[in-house]
């Protein structure tokens, strides 16, 4: 059996913690740049509200941006965004 000191456990917690943090702000990050793609350069104000969402908000987003016309469309989905 294999022996993981606490130290090498919370250095795992750390490494994984860090794995998914990076994995969402890719996410944001895409969901982002298609937005400017589908309804034009969007504000500072819509992207820190879009990086305070979490991950279930940020994937029922990424679906409902594809009939997304106009940044009211995403000013809307924002007011009445999922609960997650």
């Amino acid at each position: 059996m294999l022996f993981i000191s606490p130290t090498e456990e919370l250095a795992m917690e750390r490494g994984e913690q860090k794995g998914i943090q990076q994995g969402i702000q890719r996410e944001q990050q895409l969901i982002i740049r298609l937005l400017n793609r589908r309804v034009g350069e969007i504000e500072s104000s819509l992207i820190d509200t879009i990086r305070t969402l979490t991950i279930d908000q940020l994937e029922s987003l990424g679906e409902a941006l594809l009939d997304f016309s106009t940044v009211t469309d995403l000013e809307q989905w924002l007011q009445n965004k999922p609960e997650s």
